[in-house]
Parts: C-alpha cells; structure tokens; sequence
C-alpha cells in the first residue's frame, strides 16, 4: 500500500548563462510516497497565470520532473546518458535535453546539476538542490 507523508519542498535552482548566474528558490507543501524503489514528491506552484501541477519521480541513478497545468513540461536526469524532454505551451513544443554532471539523492534531499539545451542550443547549467522532509502538523 501506497502511504502518502505530507512534506515540506525547499527548492533552490541556480542557472548560470554565460557569465550570469541567477537563484530561484520556491518553497511549498506537498505529498511523498513510494512504490518499490522509486520516490514520488508532488506538489503545486501556484502562479497568477494559473496552477503548475509537478511530479518529481527519483530511482536510485536517474530521476525525472513531469509538470503540468499551466505548462506542461518532462525533463529526465541520467549520469549515463543524455536525456531528451519537451516543454509545451501556447506557443507549441520546444526540444529539450539534459546532460547530466550530477545526481544524487540521500537523506531527503536531490542534488542535480546539468547543461540544458533548447532545440540544440545550449541554453544554460542549472544546478538544482530539491530538500523535502516531513511536514509535522
């Protein structure tokens, strides 16, 4: 059976293009659970605009952000390979793909670091850090 443990989401993303380095950080409440070996955090951003439904699925050397509503987005996350994901909006769907420099999940908390490319345009290196831990009501 399936348990879901409300948790509190710090996300810090730090995005450097070219010599320019801006820091997004987001903290919300949302669920946890796992089935078998893979870990599941979902939660909503909500923007004026309107709500971002996000899935953060994490396995042990991979891990991928499914985000919906608003936007409708996948990246995927693998030290092995490089990975391809969309992002679609009203303007239609763009390519993306993730080249992997760092991922790893212990004690409540993914690191990521990765180049992202547009549409084969390197458009960025993102370094993100996702902690969750039990929210205590």
């Amino acid at each position: 059976m399936d348990t879901q443990n409300p948790v509190k989401i710090q996300l810090t993303t730090r995005v450097r293009i070219d010599d320019e380095i801006e820091t997004y950080e987001l903290t919300v409440f949302g669920t946890r659970y796992q089935k078998g070996k893979t870990i599941y955090l979902k939660y909503d951003e909500i923007q004026e605009e309107g709500t971002i439904h996000t899935v953060v699925k994490i396995l042990q050397d991979e891990a991928t952000i499914l985000r919906s509503g608003l936007l409708k987005m996948r990246l995927s996350f693998s030290l092995s390979e490089q990975k391809h994901g969309t992002h679609e909006s009203t303007l239609g769907t763009i390519f993306l793909m993730t080249d992997t420099k760092k991922l790893s999940h212990e004690n409540g908390k993914l690191s990521l670091a990765y180049d992202l490319s547009m549409q084969g345009t390197l458009a960025g290196y993102y370094e993100m850090d996702l902690e969750y831990k039990e929210d205590k009501l």
